[in-house]
């Protein structure tokens, strides 16, 4: 058996400046799309103020992590970032904390997540067109 790659990008415009959005449905799809039975998907975020991860779809959990995302990287207008006229050196570091890409198994044709795991795009700097790829490889 040969292995295969297909690629896709979803492509988002939050109306907030910070946002979440649960993006497992449109993975589940990709992979049907693609054909691959066993293998992996690279999920990434392209833009160096967004992310993806992996955690539970509960909106107080949610709500967790904005709160100790702000607390650990806060808007603050003293970023060093911030000399070159950019305003969202906050963005950057929460993007560093939640991570720009997970890769997510596959197996028997299915997406092979833990109960509880679902796929999130992280924005930190919306209201402006981002994208993330999806990389489907296998077999």
């Amino acid at each position: 058996m040969a292995v295969k790659s297909q690629t896709k990008y979803l492509w988002f415009e939050t109306k907030k400046l910070r946002d979440y959005i649960r993006i497992t449905d449109e993975i589940a799809a990709f992979l049907k799309e693609s054909g691959i039975h066993e293998g992996f998907i690279l999920v990434s975020a392209m833009h160096i103020t967004a992310g993806v991860y992996i955690n539970d779809w509960e909106e107080g959990l949610i709500q967790d992590i904005d709160t100790w995302l702000e607390q650990l990287a806060p808007e603050n207008p003293a970023y060093h970032h911030h000399r070159t006229g950019e305003t969202n050196g906050d963005a950057h570091l929460k993007r560093i904390l939640i991570g720009h890409q997970v890769m997510v198994p596959v197996t028997e044709g299915r997406l092979d997540l833990g109960p509880w795991e679902q796929i999130f795009y992280a924005e930190f700097d919306g209201q402006r067109r981002k994208r993330v790829i999806l990389k489907a490889l296998g077999i």
